[in-house]
């Protein structure tokens, strides 16, 4: 199974990037997974929010396959332990999917049509972090999660 992450816009600071790329070095020892960025929108002055999350949601659908299990980070999905998200992860491998796809909105979240393709919903916090800074954590995450899953002593309870 491939583990995906759609972001919309890149991360423009450096030292968020390169911690972005070592996790997501550490996680492809364990299992594939690619981060693939939806370019954000250059002007958005004279266009509303919602309009602004229909062109990303565009960008973001067209980022799917069919078949793909969707998890939306939001702030109002579910929240869990490390462990919780390991076994999460543990399941979705063992149902035989190809791709487990994480989706990071745009500064307004989603799209109506986003929601709708969503398999479910989770929320790293209920603190808001920066789109950058939800990667990097996303990412460290994922990696843990293999490590857990693999019995190896990165995590600590």
């Amino acid at each position: 199974m491939k583990i995906v992450l759609i972001a919309v816009g890149r991360t423009s600071t450096q030292y968020i990037a390169d911690a972005t790329s070592e996790f997501l070095k550490r996680v492809n020892r364990y299992a594939p997974m690619d981060i693939v960025i939806v370019p954000d929108l250059k002007s958005t002055r004279g266009i509303t929010e919602e309009v602004q999350k229909q062109k990303e949601g565009a960008g973001i659908m067209a980022s799917l396959q069919p078949g793909d299990h969707v998890c939306l980070l939001d702030e109002r999905g579910t929240e869990m332990t490390s462990r919780e998200f390991a076994t999460m992860i543990d399941r979705r491998m063992n149902q035989g999917l190809k791709r487990l796809v994480f989706v990071i909105g745009g500064p307004y979240g989603f799209s109506q049509e986003v929601y709708s393709r969503a398999d479910s919903k989770m929320s790293l916090s209920r603190m808001t972090f920066t789109h950058e800074m939800v990667r990097l954590f996303f990412v460290e995450q994922v990696y843990r999660a293999m490590t857990i899953l693999r019995g190896e002593p990165y995590h600590h309870d």
